[in-house]
């Protein structure tokens, strides 16, 4: 590549960053606690407002990512997250749960039994929409050798994003930008494309801790999360980007060159959530408090909900933090609205394929117990299923390309 290309492709990227992006602060949040019984109102009440006034944080965590509507434990009632958000007038960005199963109806009667009960108190809140959490990833040959639970294809979630559009075409939710959640490495393979194509915004969990294999130590983390993130920027067509998971756990066993710690998950807060994303990129951090009880280690900006944050949230000087004022989003979808229907293309790549280097990699390693089969995210704990261990293989050939382009730049 000539050093003119180069210094273009490197300005797309980096433009990438920007473009259409709204600025979004929140944190994940599952249906159960960490002894797997529901989550209730009053639970979500606690996480919200404990969000919103963290002391020191570089603005308002006043958002909040869902894995599904409906209530855990039951089979299609509202979940009561809903109610808790509009008493705290906490943004949504919705969740579909959508591996392991052939539909999604329960999920959309429970979100359209929401729409009817709180109308516009609601539905005023809603940023967006995720149909499906890394399903595509789990559905992938790594994700299979990780046993990462069952996921689903491009196909089924290409009919599920459609099947939602048909269902709230003429409704308040109509104009609500879809998207769908994965890994990074998801994003890149080829055979989801039909996937990328139908969404109007991407969202990629990236877990550097569990990058095996690349020099995981909290000192590169910054740089292992920027290329990941730089190499989806660079498949996403100008499509906004939001960072859906991320995060560095407090206590635990050591992954590779990675070790838990109160130090180093500040310090990640720091390099990644100060420098790279918070006010720039909506971002939805892993987590307010680690609700999975099969993980053995664990997050939690404050786990106990007490006022008192894990670390200091202050961001360094050196930061250029700006302001997180919250503005809804529009649809960015090249050639698809909310409210239409996307064609799956006559032929398509067999969905089990993934690229080497995967984000998860091929380390067996991985704890399935984590990774729920269930096709009710109500019987999962608060982190998504397979979304748990993030492992990493051989270094991703579009990793090392965009390295070289901002090596060039800068």
């Amino acid at each position: 590549m000539k050093l003119t290309s180069t210094i273009a492709a490197g300005a797309a990227l980096a433009a990438g960053v920007s473009a259409g992006q709204n600025n979004y602060l929140g944190f994940n949040s599952g249906a159960t606690l960490p002894d797997e019984s529901a989550k209730f109102e009053k639970d979500f009440l606690a996480e919200f407002t404990t969000a919103q006034k963290l002391p020191g944080a570089p603005g308002t965590f006043n958002a909040v990512r869902l894995y599904t509507n409906i209530q855990a434990y039951s089979t299609n009632t509202p979940i009561e997250a809903f109610s808790a958000a509009i008493k705290t007038k906490t943004k949504i960005l919705l969740g579909v749960w959508a591996s392991g199963t052939t539909n999604i109806n329960n999920e959309l009667a429970a979100l359209s039994a929401a729409v009817k009960q709180y109308g516009s108190d609601f539905t005023d809140l809603i940023i967006g929409i995720s149909i499906g959490s890394e399903d595509l990833y789990r559905d992938s040959a790594t994700g299979r050798t990780n046993k990462a639970g069952v996921g689903n294809g491009p196909d089924e979630i290409l009919s599920f994003i459609n099947a939602y559009k048909k269902e709230f075409a003429n409704t308040a939710l109509s104009s609500v930008p879809v998207g769908h959640v994965d890994t990074w490495d998801a994003w890149v393979n080829g055979t989801n494309k039909e996937v990328l194509d139908a969404v109007d915004w991407i969202g990629v969990d990236e877990y550097p801790f569990y990058e095996t294999g690349k020099g995981n130590k909290i000192d590169n983390a910054g740089k292992l999360f920027n290329s990941a993130y730089q190499t989806t920027l660079g498949v996403a067509n100008g499509k906004p980007v939001w960072v859906t998971e991320t995060g560095w756990p407090l206590t635990g066993p050591s992954w590779d060159e990675a070790v838990p710690s109160v130090e180093n998950a500040k310090s990640y807060w720091d390099q990644v959530g100060c420098e790279i994303l918070f006010n720039k990129v909506p971002t939805f951090w892993y987590n307010l408090r680690d609700s999975n009880p099969a993980n053995t280690v664990k997050f939690g900006v404050n786990q106990k909900l007490d006022g008192t944050p894990s670390f200091n949230l202050t961001c360094p000087a050196v930061s250029k933090s700006t302001s997180s004022s919250i503005t809804m989003p529009t649809a960015t979808g090249k050639g698809s609205t909310p409210s239409t229907l996307v064609t799956a293309p006559s032929q398509t790549g067999q969905s089990g394929a993934n690229n080497a280097g995967s984000a998860k990699g091929a380390d067996s390693s991985s704890d399935s117990s984590a990774s729920k089969t269930s096709s009710s995210p109500a019987s999962t704990s608060s982190h998504s299923a397979g979304s748990i261990n993030k492992v990493s293989g051989a270094a991703f050939a579009g990793v090392a390309l965009v390295a070289g382009i901002f090596a060039t730049l800068f």
